[in-house]
C-alpha cells in the first residue's frame, strides 16, 4: 500500500485563506508561530494512527472484494465450473438453498461464496454445525431461550437466527436435526418468525436460509426419519458437490495450492511431486475428499521439507489404489499408447498452456486462472518452456 507521509504546516504567516488551501491539498492540520511543541507532538501522534486505520480500512476493502470472487476455491474441472455458474446464478436471488455432497467437499465453501456473491454480502454469515449439538443444545442455539427457560438458563440468549438477520444462515448436516427442531424450521420457512425457548412473542428475521448435508435426504424421507414438508421448502435450488474423484483433473492444482500454502506458512522451501507418484495421486480415491488432500499436503511438507517425493514415499495406501503403468502395444511406432488422463505432466503442460492463451501470456492472471502462486507458476515454465505464450 502507498505510504503518503503525514503533512503538518507550520508559518508565521498563517490566516484562513492559507489554512484553508493548506487543507484541500492534504495537509493534516495547520500550525502558526509560535510553536507549542506538546500540540505539535499531541497531532503527529493522531495523524499517525489516522494514517494506520486509513491503511487498515484499505487492506479490510480489497479483502472484502477479493472474497467476492471464486479465489477460494480452486480447481477447473468440468463437474466444478457448472456448479461455480449455478452459484453465480442462484447466489443474487432470495431462494432457499440445499447443497449436497461428501464430507470433505467443500461444501461451506459454496455457501461462503453464495454469500459473498449476493446482495447480502455486508451482512452476517452465520455457520452452524447441526452434527455438532445435541438436539437438546441445537434448538436452543437456533432459537435462543428467554431467562428461565429450562435449568441453567440464567439469562436471556439470542440464537443464530437473530445473529444473521439481514445476512445467511448456514446450516450444515441438516439431515442430524431431530424431529421438533424440524418443525420449528419448518414453521419459520413458512411465517418467517419464530420463538425463543421460553418465549411466547413471535420474533421476525430476514435471512436467507442455505442448508447442506452428506446424507440421502430424499432415502431420508421414503424412511419417515426426515419430513417430507420440510424437504421439499429447503429443497428450492438443489446444488450436487462433486466428490474429489469425479475431479481428478483438480488434483495436481489443489496439491500445488495447499503445498505453496503451507510452505509460505511455515517459513519452509516447498516439495516437489515427481511424475510417477503424482499418477498414484491420482489413481486413488480420496474418501475423504479435499480435506484428506488438504491434511496429505500439509503432512509431506512439514516432514519432507522442500525434498522431491517419488513414488516410495507415498503410505501403501496410495499405492494399493494405483493401477499398473499400462504396457506399451507391440508392434506400434516406439510411442508408449498412455491415455491422456494418465499422463500428469501433458495434463499439467495443456492446463497451463490453456491459462497462458486465455489470459494472452499474463504470468499474474494465468496463475491466479489455476489457482497456484505466481513462483510455482515460474518453476512449471522454467521445466517445460514450450509451453510458454508471450504476452
Amino acid at each position: 500500500l502507498p505510504r503518503h507521509p503525514v503533512c503538518i504546516m507550520m508559518t508565521a504567516y498563517g490566516n484562513v485563506e492559507t489554512a484553508v488551501e493548506a487543507m484541500k491539498r492534504g495537509a493534516f492540520d495547520f500550525l502558526t508561530k509560535p510553536l507549542n511543541l506538546e500540540k505539535l507532538e499531541l497531532l503527529i501522534r493522531r495523524g499517525l494512527r489516522e494514517k494506520s486505520l486509513e491503511r487498515e480500512n484499505t487492506r479490510l476493502r480489497e479483502r472484502i472484494e477479493q472474497k467476492v470472487t471464486f479465489t477460494d476455491i480452486v480447481g477447473k474441472s468440468g463437474s466444478l465450473t457448472e456448479v461455480l455458474k449455478q452459484v453465480k446464478l442462484v447466489a443474487p436471488s432470495r431462494a432457499t438453498i440445499l447443497i449436497e455432497g461428501e464430507t470433505g467437499t467443500g461444501k461451506e465453501l459454496i455457501a461462503q461464496s453464495i454469500h459473498r456473491l449476493s446482495p447480502r454480502a455486508k451482512r452476517p454469515f452465520v455457520p452452524v454445525n447441526c452434527a455438532a449439538l445435541a438436539p437438546t443444545l441445537l434448538e436452543s442455539e437456533l432459537f435462543g431461550h428467554e431467562k428461565g427457560a429450562f435449568t441453567g438458563a440464567s439469562e436471556k440468549r439470542v440464537g443464530r437466527f437473530e445473529a444473521a438477520d439481514g445476512g445467511t444462515l448456514f446450516l450444515d448436516e441438516i439431515g442430524e436435526v431431530d424431529a421438533s427442531t424440524q418443525v420449528k424450521l419448518l414453521r419459520f420457512l413458512e411465517q418467517r418468525t419464530f420463538e425463543r425457548l421460553g418465549g411466547l412473542k413471535p420474533i421476525s428475521v430476514d435471512l436467507r436460509l442455505v442448508t447442506a448435508t452428506n446424507r440421502n435426504l430424499d432415502e431420508m424421507v421414503r424412511k419417515g426419519t426426515f419430513r417430507e414438508d420440510l424437504f421439499y421448502r429447503l429443497n428450492v435450488v438443489r446444488l450436487r458437490m462433486p466428490p474429489l474423484r469425479e475431479r481428478t483433473a483438480d488434483i495436481p492444482m489443489l496439491l500445488d495450492h495447499f503445498i505453496d500454502h503451507y510452505s509460505r506458512e511455515n517459513g519452509i522451501p516447498p516439495v516437489e511431486i515427481d511424475p510417477e507418484a503424482m499418477r498414484i495421486l491420482l489413481a486413488y480415491r480420496w474418501p475423504g475428499n479435499i480435506r484428506e488432500l488438504r491434511n496429505f499436503a500439509e503432512n509431506i511438507v512439514i516432514m519432507r521439507r522442500g525434498l522431491r517425493i517419488t513414488a516410495d514415499d507415498l503410505d501403501p495406501k496410495f499405492s494399493r489404489a494405483a493401477p499398473p503403468e499400462p504396457p506399451a502395444e507391440s508392434g506400434n511406432t516406439g510411442e508408449e499408447e498412455t491415455p491422456r488422463t494418465l499422463r500428469v505432466e501433458a495434463n499439467e503442460k495443456n492446463l497451463l498452456r490453456d491459462a497462458l492463451v486465455e489470459t494472452r501470456g499474463n504470468r499474474t492472471e494465468a496463475a491466479r486462472l489455476l489457482g497456484i502462486s505466481r513462483r510455482t507458476l515460474h518453476r512449471k515454465l522454467a521445466q517445460w518452456p514450450e509451453v510458454d505464450v508471450k504476452p
